[in-house]
């Protein structure tokens, strides 16, 4: 059952309330300290119905009125707290930002829809990269000098459409005119009684092949320029012979000899042929320019997680910024069902948040003070305020951003097939259009001219390589995409392809298959309640350095047990430490600093044997000089860590932990965990020394660690696996990185590495296959055994369906099962 601040009039969750007041026998539940402390000042001004909630020095709080809809960004704004407002013929306007408000008011038509917006301009500097040529970057749009494809925004440039629009408009065009063009050239052949107007041809073909395929024809002169023949190279041969040749054939036909003549006494053109195949080569551009923006669909993604503003509290008054204007250490409310802006730590309230954009996984995760959290995740019921302390380009979100833009434009060892491929193939392809021209020529029918030139034509054209330059690199992205959903981080497109082949994974233990800090696991008592002994002896260990005296103290916080001062506090070395708490004498230490209270209980004895061969540290504690108290402190396995041991060791991935920690501990988490190989007390050299020993073994080693001590180890392997919770410096070293630290993530990692591999191994199949029989049949070997010949208009069809089919299959990689 929900409460109502008396204070500013809110919905309040008892359980998840800010702070509570009792008054009068009654308890008041608040949404903010600040609500609860003007309670206490004045209760009975909150309590006689004469106050209003929303009152100026509660802004913050005020009772929700309807959201207005920022025009320029469209934005839902609370009008009591917009960041601007303007009227424009009598009409107020709300803004989330002043930025939005300035845009406004230079032009309020244009985001009225009096006229629609300019498209985005280019970010100032923005860098452009090809899709097929990742080593080539330019500032601003353009085409890529080896291959011809647009190239396509890297990170921090705007999503760029101009292409994509200025190829559809071409396409309209020339369809329209294609259309009559073929209904005048076949309808004599359809019986039908038409003339078919050379110049009518002439006229509607020009359009189509000098504007329409100007962006052809220009690209297929930077390739003879850039010495870098490519797709555009033989697509701009085959147009521009066809089209050449009916215009010759129009206006100079005497050029001709009599066999090329028809019963008119002129000669065919080949206009429509021209024209249809600019139209289907467009068609085939604008599919292809669509399907590549879905392939950083995941980044947008991404990007699109981020919230554009915050919620800051500045001397006990909350205002809505842009989250680009809030500073490091500055506190922020996040409230119910809000995205949490930027990276921090809670510092008050307590929810749960779902942090699936980073982790994959559904379920959310609690958080009370001093817990981390992380920008763009969702916050739940609760309210939180929280302390930012990675802002901007330093934030999770934007560093997997930056990782995978960069990894996104590395090249994958089985690509350098296709690029050796593609170097040599437009040479090829021309050799052997030559080498049909010559031959039908020579030995082909009557008309021989004709014929050399309309198969030639089709060899040009249905030999595009843009299929086998595209097979690789496109399902890498969208890998990589996916990868990044999942929270699984690749920094190159060589780890992606190697994940496969791995079968053997080591791995550190603390931090990797642990959590990574010590936990009180086990707490007997006798003769003392359990919570009291917990709050004595962790109020002692506060004062305390001893590493394991977190542990204690953190426990008693869960517990939420209200920790006491000590006094006359010692530390003895090798032994332990005492003190006095409440009253009550406390010595916290090892079997040996128990030796002057009488020694410890046969039981304890027993147990704390049993706890150190389960890899568990055992302590002591003495309170009024009678030892009654036996503390197990442990760093516990991951509760996800047996699950991805066993789907591992499922797939013939043998496990070998190699852990720095006390051969004891070590060993008993490889028995816990069924680990296959397990080596305590190495040093980081030792870590190297040992994959070396598997690689030349002929192992395929990935290496799972957390620690600065695993970097090295991390760099020797075949794949790097980083924990995302772990040092800088591991994360550097690894070319994979596990955002939650979570090892179940190295087996979806695994899963999409073979999923990718079996789609790029289908996309050069589509590729290489069409291109081995399709060329054949375009320069007519068919023809002397069953007439067979391709059309050049089909063979542009078929040429642009191949790009298509191989960026298709490749999108199939986002709906693959992880």
């Amino acid at each position: 059952m929900t409460a109502t601040d008396p204070v500013c009039g809110m919905s309040v969750e008892p359980a998840t309330a800010a702070a509570k007041v009792d008054h009068a026998g009654k308890t008041y539940y608040f949404c903010s300290k600040h609500c609860a402390h003007v309670f206490q000042q004045a209760p009975t001004k909150y309590l006689s119905g004469a106050h209003k909630p929303a009152m100026p020095e509660h802004a913050h709080v005020a009772m929700p009125s309807v959201p207005k809809k920022d025009p320029v960004c469209g934005m839902k704004v609370d009008p009591t707290n917009a960041a601007g407002k303007h009227e424009h013929k009598g009409k107020p306007y709300y803004f989330c930002s002043k930025g939005c408000l300035d845009k406004f008011k230079s032009d309020p038509e244009r985001y009225l829809g009096a006229k629609p917006p300019a498209p985005p301009a280019a970010k100032a500097g923005a860098q452009y990269t090809c899709p097929m040529h990742p080593e080539i970057v330019q500032t601003g749009p353009g085409s890529c000098p080896k291959c011809g494809m647009a190239l396509v925004p890297m990170e921090g440039a705007e999503p760029d459409d101009t292409e994509l629009r200025d190829m559809t408009r071409r396409f309209r065009a020339s369809a329209v005119l294609s259309l009559p063009l073929v209904f005048l050239t076949m309808a004599p052949m359809a019986g039908l009684s038409i003339h078919s107007y050379p110049f009518v041809q002439f006229l509607l073909a020009t359009p189509v092949a000098l504007w329409s395929g100007w962006p052809f024809f220009h690209k297929f002169w930077l390739s003879l320029r850039n010495r870098s023949p490519n797709m555009y190279t033989l697509i701009g041969l085959g147009v521009g012979l066809a089209y050449l040749y009916s215009v010759v054939a129009l206006l100079a036909p005497g050029l001709f000899p009599a066999e090329f003549r028809e019963h008119g006494g002129g000669v065919g053109t080949y206009f429509e042929a021209a024209a249809v195949i600019v139209t289907l080569v467009l068609l085939g551009e604008v599919m292809q320019l669509r399907a590549l923006g879905q392939t950083s669909q995941a980044v947008r993604q991404l990007l699109a997680l981020a919230p554009n503003t915050a919620l800051r509290i500045e001397n006990g008054v909350e205002r809505e910024v842009s989250v680009s204007d809030v500073r490091v250490g500055e506190h922020l409310r996040i409230r119910p069902g809000e995205k949490i802006p930027v990276d921090g730590t809670v510092v008050e309230g307590s929810s749960n948040v779902d942090e699936s954009m980073v982790s994959g996984e559904p379920v959310p995760v609690p958080k009370r003070p001093r817990d981390k959290v992380t920008g763009a995740t969702i916050n739940g019921n609760g309210t939180l305020v929280m302390r930012a302390e990675r802002i901007g380009s330093e934030t999770l979100l934007s560093q997997i951003v930056h990782m995978v833009a960069q990894a996104q434009r590395t090249k994958a060892p089985v690509q350098r097939l296709a690029d050796l491929v593609a170097t040599y193939f437009v040479e090829v392809v021309v050799a052997i259009a030559v080498v049909t021209a010559a031959a039908w020529w020579l030995f082909g029918p009557e008309p021989r001219l004709v014929y050399a030139l309309v198969n030639a034509v089709s060899v040009l054209i249905i030999a595009c390589p843009c299929a086998v330059g595209l097979a690789t690199p496109i399902s890498i992205t969208v890998a990589m995409g996916q990868g990044a959903i999942n929270g699984v981080l690749f920094r190159s497109a060589e780890a992606v392809e190697k994940l496969r082949e791995v079968d053997t994974l080591v791995v550190d233990k603390t931090g990797t298959l642990t959590v990574g800090r010590p936990e009180l696991v086990q707490l007997l008592a006798d003769g003392v309640e359990e919570n009291e002994a917990l709050r004595l002896v962790a109020s002692l260990e506060r004062a305390s350095e001893h590493p394991l005296a977190h542990a204690l103290v953190k426990a008693a916080e869960a517990r939420g047990l209200p920790l006491a001062p000590v006094d006359n506090f010692q530390s003895i070395t090798g032994q332990g430490i005492e003190g006095t708490v409440a009253g009550r004498r406390v010595v916290v230490g090892n079997r040996k600093s128990m030796e002057r209270f009488g020694g410890v209980p046969a039981s304890f004895a027993a147990t704390a044997d049993t706890l150190r061969a389960q890899g568990k540290g055992a302590m002591f504690a003495a309170i009024d000089s009678r030892v009654g108290v036996l503390m197990a402190v442990a760093d516990p396995v991951k509760e996800t860590t047996p699950d991805a041991v066993k789907y591992l060791q499922s797939e013939g991935v043998r496990l070998v932990m190699l852990s720095g920690d006390a051969r004891g501990t070590a060993e008993a988490v490889a028995r816990q965990l069924g680990i296959d190989e397990v080596l305590a007390e190495v040093t980081p050299q030792q870590k190297i020394e040992k994959i070396r020993e598997l690689q030349a073994a002929g192992r395929c080693v990935a290496m799972a660690g957390d620690g600065i001590n695993d970097a090295p180890a991390l760099a020797q392997a075949n794949v790097g696996i980083a924990m995302g919770t772990g040092t800088d410096v591991a994360i550097e070293s690894a070319s994979v990185t596990l955002v939650k630290g979570d090892l179940r993530a190295i087996c979806k990692s695994i899963r999409l590495s073979r999923a990718t591999m079996r789609n790029v191994k289908q996309n050069l199949f589509f590729a290489f296959v069409y291109n081995a029989v399709g060329v054949p049949v375009a320069a007519g070997v068919l023809y002397p055994f069953f007439g067979i010949l391709l059309s050049p208009i089909f063979a542009a069809a078929a040429m642009a369906m191949s790009s298509v089919s191989v960026v298709s299959n490749a999108l199939r990689l986002r709906r693959v099962k992880l």
